[in-house]
């Protein structure tokens, strides 16, 4: 066996009000940490009572509360996102916005303790971009406010690999190294997003010193729909072979959309965490 641990992001629930039972179900298939989607529609991150039950939920489970995702939206219906937040924002109105709302979910750590906050700078690419949005000089500004309130509650930042100019690989570990440096800031490495902007062990070995968390999911090299791993076109073999010589060994984060059925999507990912997990023991 490997000794990887496996999360589930509420990601799949994310159009339903986060529950216990969404909880309960991903325990019962034999995964061991989650990562909570602050998005308020989903889980209301501003209310007490709601993160108060949250830790109840997480105990009764049993699960590890390893990462929240900071707010991207207020909700998402059919697929849509409704009302982005953007850290990376010129409106400097509307940056203050957006971090506004990450330190209420750092707030969570008080009552429900995650060790990550993952946190996107920017607006992916497939999404509407602003005209003066994606500004580096502004996802600079954020990062540093939000890790400096992430450290009174001892939450470290990882931030997420994708599809924007901001947001490879090469450019995150660019930031963190230069601008950054000294901040304690790392990366979550999402394998799908990598496989859409390029070659995905050149992504995998290029942020090896700063790793600290993943999302997994699979796609077919052109649309973000965030397949279950085997259902799209990413050579997990590689993928998995250049994860284990860079030594990561941290959480495996299964951030998979809900096709319909979640508990037939949460059967089918924990059938890809058995593959992966045989591939991580033959390398």
């Amino acid at each position: 066996m490997t000794d990887h641990r496996f999360g589930v992001s509420t990601h799949l629930f994310h159009e339903a009000r986060l529950s216990r039972e969404h909880l309960v179900d991903i325990a019962g298939h034999g995964f061991e940490a989650v990562e909570v989607f602050a998005t308020r529609a989903h889980f209301d991150y501003h209310d007490a009572r709601a993160v108060a039950q949250l830790a109840e939920w997480l105990a009764d489970a049993r699960l590890s509360f390893h990462s929240m995702h900071a707010p991207i939206v207020d909700a998402i219906r059919g697929g849509a996102w409704v009302g982005a937040y953007s850290i990376a924002s010129g409106e400097e109105a509307k940056r203050k916005s957006a971090v506004a709302e990450i330190a209420a979910t750092l707030k969570v750590a008080a009552t429900a303790p995650f060790t990550y906050l993952v946190v996107h700078l920017g607006i992916p690419g497939g999404q509407t971009v602003p005209p003066n949005d994606n500004q580096s000089h502004a996802a600079r500004r954020s990062v540093e406010e939000i890790v400096a309130l992430a450290s009174d509650v001892n939450v470290r930042v990882a931030l997420e690999v994708m599809p924007n100019k901001l947001s490879s690989a090469g450019a995150i570990c660019h930031l963190i190294e230069e601008p950054l440096e000294g901040l304690d800031v790392g990366v979550c490495f999402d394998y799908g997003h990598a496989n859409l902007m390029g070659d995905l062990s050149d992504a995998i070995e290029t942020v090896s010193g700063h790793l600290w968390t993943t999302h997994v999911h699979d796609n077919d090299g052109r649309k973000d729909d965030h397949r279950v791993p085997f259902a799209g076109r990413i050579d997990w073999d590689a993928a998995i072979m250049e994860t284990q010589k860079i030594g990561y060994d941290g959480v495996l984060m299964f951030e998979v959309e809900n096709t319909g059925d979640p508990i037939e999507v949460l059967t089918r990912t924990a059938k890809a965490r058995e593959r992966l997990e045989h591939m991580f023991v033959a390398f």
